[in-house]
């Protein structure tokens, strides 16, 4: 093993998963090695598979290999301790790889040790008793039988979500197991709907298993039906393997489909969704040898890549920061919140309603201008709790406790025992004061009151309370129920006591806050209103509207600019540009064109399905007259120096701790991919931040080591 000593070097405080071996008996007098990967860690800490993990389960799986000769054993299983068979890679050591021939290094070692399973001389099994990820998997489809338990709640080849593909053999055994299709959906798909994770079920019906069992005698029946199977009793028969017909038609046919579907949906820039997609194209006609072989240099490519880098730097913000936002008060301070309230009836103020309920349970009423509006709300909201019933997220029970709990009313005295109110009607300063400087008429003095502007700022919201101090920002992005972030804003008079107990609500809704300065824009909607201003103000000096496009694109962002204005909503963007226009009228544009498509209602020309055809001859005629046009290269380096400018500026000026935030705030706010580890990561690596202000966001820079 001295052609991985390189890796030994990134070893010296690796918590090593350690290979403990004992024997079961069989029937026949036949023994069973079983081999448990075990960490020495509890559940908080699942096994990983670093380095010196994997020379010692090599070096196992050899003694086994021995034994087999030897007529010792009839047979090798391999499980994990208690809920967890392996968490993968060790991402702490991965990231650490200095050079892309150590990254080589690292597949070879994983494709090395795993691939022993199959080449033991008698049959290997894999019991899958819970968590199984990247590598943690790759143990099982390197062996010839699989089991898993029905309550395995994490299932999954995550690589593509950050930045790199299966490299342990994931990519070509996958695919020639359960057939091309599951295994795209597994491998490309699931990763980027959000690190979407398979249960034990699922697994077992897409044939990544070839049985499952109940968690209560897993164990048991995964080596009773070990047993059967080296026995000949039962036959391991798999209708989802890849046949003659889809190999010769359906696999190209679903690659070309898949392709297009990605470059559509997130465009060319993020690098491993593709070569994952090749890897998968190859796994056809390939050997096991090629296969391996061809995952070697792509997994080597790649973590030693920027993206690679930078996708880890994103994980470990969502992972580590989000849990520990900086600027929370301590969590003992928060007041208790045992009923809510929700000032509007409309769709978002609904959706706030859903929410509350679904996560606080706790009593939520609902108030509007008349009562036909205050029904409408209620009929929604019971109409979502219906649906949620429909598909079987919730009990018959739950659904009826939720809709007992939510009530409306036009009576502000009915908010007299809220313990939290948020409002939700229009985005107008003078409508949300008027607001609360009524309703803290019949609120008691230690109720919370929470504004969901995106815009406006909350010191002026609160300029007419009695009792400022207990106005927070309370910033959600849409759609309510699906994005994780909530903009938490502080005032200057915002007391500790309310922002703590904004934070412990943001948790309790199962979303990461991060505390803001009441400033123009706070976060996410500044960068944006920055870009879009920029985008706006090409298209009005004469730049056309592709290039504008083309432009943006090396950023990765998840739609182009005139894609989010018409998501967001023209009208809503052209007062967002407004907004912060006014607020530094010699950093952000404002424009009267983008009014005048708000006035169309759209940019974009569709047909009678939906699908965008091109840009609107209309919308070009409403914006023509520009005489300043720009290359797509000009406006690309404007757009990242005025974002570097932006972004130092919002730091020295503390509207968030640090640049972390800002990425934070990004990614799980506004979509920037993993990939791009959100924007300062970017700005640094292209030169932005050295050219706008003399410097870099981060010491070192997030960047590959090729």
């Amino acid at each position: 093993m001295a052609q991985f000593d390189a890796l030994i070097d990134l070893s010296t405080d690796e918590v090593v998963t350690h290979s403990f071996v004992r024997d079961v008996p069989l029937s026949g007098g036949k023994t069973l090695a079983l081999i448990t990967l075990d960490n020495g860690r509890d559940h908080t800490r699942p096994s990983t598979l670093g380095p010196v993990t994997l020379l010692e389960f090599a070096s196992v799986l050899d003694a086994q290999k021995q034994r087999a000769a030897a007529g010792e054993i009839a047979a090798v299983a391999v499980t994990g301790k208690p809920f967890i068979l392996a968490a993968g890679a060790d991402l702490s050591k991965v990231s650490e790889i200095p050079s892309k021939e150590v990254g080589v290094q690292m597949a070879k070692l994983g494709h090395d040790t795993l691939g022993r399973l199959s080449d033991l001389g008698v049959p290997s099994f894999v019991f899958i008793n819970g968590l199984a990820l990247g590598g943690g998997l790759e143990i099982g489809l390197n062996a010839d039988y699989r089991t898993v338990d029905r309550n395995a709640p994490a299932i999954a080849l995550p690589e593509v979500f950050l930045g790199i593909i299966p490299g342990w053999g994931g990519a070509w055994l996958l695919p020639n197991l359960i057939g091309i299709e599951n295994a795209l959906k597994v491998i490309i798909e699931n990763p980027l709907k959000n690190n979407r994770m398979l249960k034990g079920q699922e697994a077992f019906d897409l044939g990544i298993a070839d049985a499952i069992f109940d968690s209560v005698s897993f164990l048991e029946q995964s080596i009773a039906w070990a047993d059967a199977v080296v026995s000949g009793t039962i036959r391991v028969k798999r209708s989802n393997a890849p046949g003659k017909i889809e190999r010769a038609v359906k696999w190209d046919i679903a690659i070309g489909v898949a392709r297009k579907m990605l470059e559509n949906r997130i465009g060319t820039v993020a690098k491993s969704p593709f070569v994952a997609l090749d890897l998968l194209k190859a796994a056809k006609n390939s050997t096991r040898g090629q296969g391996f072989a061809a995952e070697d240099e792509a997994l080597g490519e790649l973590v030693s890549g920027d993206q690679f880098k930078a996708s880890i730097y994103a994980f470990n913000l969502v992972q580590k920061r989000a849990k520990r936002p900086a600027g929370a008060p301590d969590k003992k301070i928060a007041k208790p919140v045992t009923k809510v309230g929700v000032i509007g009836a409309g769709l978002m103020a609904s959706q706030f309603a859903l929410l509350f309920v679904r996560r606080l349970k706790v009593p939520v009423l609902i108030t509007d201008l008349d009562q036909a509006r205050v029904d409408k709300g209620l009929e929604y909201i019971r109409g979502e709790i219906d649906a949620l019933l429909a598909k079987d997220r919730i009990s018959p029970d739950e659904a009826n406790r939720l809709k007992a709990l939510v009530t409306g009313t036009t009576n502000r005295a009915d908010f007299a025992d809220a313990d939290w109110v948020i409002e939700a009607v229009f985005e107008e300063l003078g409508v949300k004061q008027d607001v609360f400087a009524e309703i803290e008429k019949y609120v008691s003095d230690t109720a919370v009151l929470a504004t969901n502007t995106s815009s406006l700022s909350v010191e002026a919201i609160g300029s007419k309370l009695a009792h400022p101090e207990r106005l927070v920002g309370f910033h959600f992005f849409n759609p309510v129920a699906v994005m994780p972030l909530v903009e938490v804003v502080k005032t200057p008079l915002t007391d500790d006591e309310t922002l703590s107990t904004a934070m412990v609500v943001a948790a309790k809704l199962y979303k990461n806050a991060v505390v803001t300065r009441d400033t123009p824009g706070f976060v996410v909607n500044r960068v944006l209103a920055k870009v879009l201003g920029e985008a706006m103000h090409a298209v009005d000096t004469g730049t056309p509207f592709e290039v504008v496009e083309e432009s943006i694109k090396p950023f990765g962002l998840p739609m182009t600019p005139f894609q989010l204005l018409e998501l967001v909503g023209l009208k809503v963007g052209a007062h967002v540009l407004d907004t912060h226009h006014a607020a530094f009228p010699d950093r952000f544009f404002e424009s009267e064109n983008l009014h005048r498509l708000a006035e169309l209602g759209h940019i974009f020309e569709r047909d009678a399905k939906g699908k965008v055809k091109g840009i609107d001859p209309k919308a070009r005629d409403i914006v023509a007259g520009g005489t300043n046009p720009m290359t797509a290269e000009q406006l690309r380096l404007r757009v990242e120096d005025g974002l570097a400018d932006e972004v130092h500026r919002m730091l020295e000026d503390g509207v968030v701790s640090a640049p972390e935030d800002i990425d934070l705030c990004l990614i799980l706010g506004a979509g920037y991919p993993f990939q791009m580890g959100g924007v300062t990561p970017y700005l640094d690596r292209v030169g932005a931040s050295e050219r706008a202000f003399g410097d870099t966001f981060h010491h070192p820079a997030i960047r590959g080591v090729q």
